[in-house]
């Protein structure tokens, strides 16, 4: 594979200072570093480091860096799990200060209650809200988040029934179900086989152009990536950076075999890769020095 890096539509990384120069982001992280404090030891370990990024709404926005780069921190305080040591994670312009119905996650592995049929995993995450919706709407809305994942006939199923694939269908489910402004998805599709993966990927894309949501989606497939997502976050390593941000410009749906096989998703993916691979090398000379 040649190691030249072809002409791609990318953004330098913002600084904390950047203003949006268009309607405000539907999320914006300002100057965020994170990690982990030891208070005994007054020692910290950063996983992340200044990271400024804007989402817009209705936007697929991936994100792919190489393990312990801090992806699944950021999604974590973005999802109101944990607080940044510095700087600030707004949603519509108000700061995070804990989860919200306006945001769900799905996580990689399938986080499914074994004692429930696959129609009460799904309406757990009604049971949670407040107001909690009617019974006949919580009802409506499970049908339909079953269909739109393809588990329709499969309500009164308890996960030890099912596949993997289906198991993480049902995840999907009860995080579609409360019909969040924002879907927060750390590697949904990578504890299953990879014909699995393609299927769901397929389907996952579809679901996307019906209900408009804002996703933000962690993955360590450039491919995924590429299918999926209108613009690709690479985060560089020790500790976590924005290194830079591509536009996907490539017509959707991207499953059509022409698109995937066309030249210049081609060159995408072969500049993601170059990146990660100069990133995987300057950590490999880090550690020998």
């Amino acid at each position: 594979m040649s190691h030249a890096v072809p002409s791609v539509t990318t953004r330098p990384r913002p600084s904390a200072d950047d203003a949006p120069t268009t309607d405000a982001p539907l999320i914006e992280i300002r100057g965020v570093s994170a990690g982990y404090e030891n208070k005994r030891q007054k020692t910290r370990l950063i996983a992340l480091r200044d990271v400024n990024l804007d989402v817009r709404g209705g936007e697929f926005l991936a994100i792919v860096g190489p393990s312990g780069c801090g992806k699944t921190t950021l999604i974590n305080m973005i999802a109101g799990f944990m607080k940044p040591l510095e700087g600030t994670i707004r949603v519509h312009g108000e700061p995070v200060q804990g989860p919200g119905a306006d945001r769900a996650m799905v996580f990689q592995d399938y986080a499914v209650l074994p004692w429930r049929t696959v129609y009460k995993n799904v309406m757990f995450a009604l049971e949670n809200r407040h107001p909690r919706p009617s019974k006949a709407v919580s009802a409506e809305r499970i049908t339909h988040a079953l269909e739109l994942v393809g588990l329709t006939g499969f309500e009164k199923s308890y996960p030890y029934e099912l596949s993997g694939g289906m198991r993480q269908r049902v995840g999907i489910a009860r995080a579609l179900v409360s019909e969040p402004e924002i879907l927060l998805m750390d590697e949904p599709f990578g504890a299953v086989d990879a014909m699995t993966r393609e299927a769901m990927q397929a389907e996952f894309e579809k679901i996307i152009a019906q209900t408009g949501q804002t996703v933000f989606f962690i993955t360590h497939s450039i491919d995924e990536a590429l299918t999926l997502a209108d613009r690709v976050v690479i985060v560089s390593n020790r500790p976590g950076r924005v290194k830079e941000i591509l536009d996907v410009d490539l017509p959707k749906p991207r499953f059509d075999e022409g698109v995937r096989r066309s030249e210049r998703f081609g060159e995408l993916r072969e500049h993601i890769w170059n990146q990660l691979q100069a990133e995987a090398l300057g950590a490999k000379i880090g550690e020998d020095r």
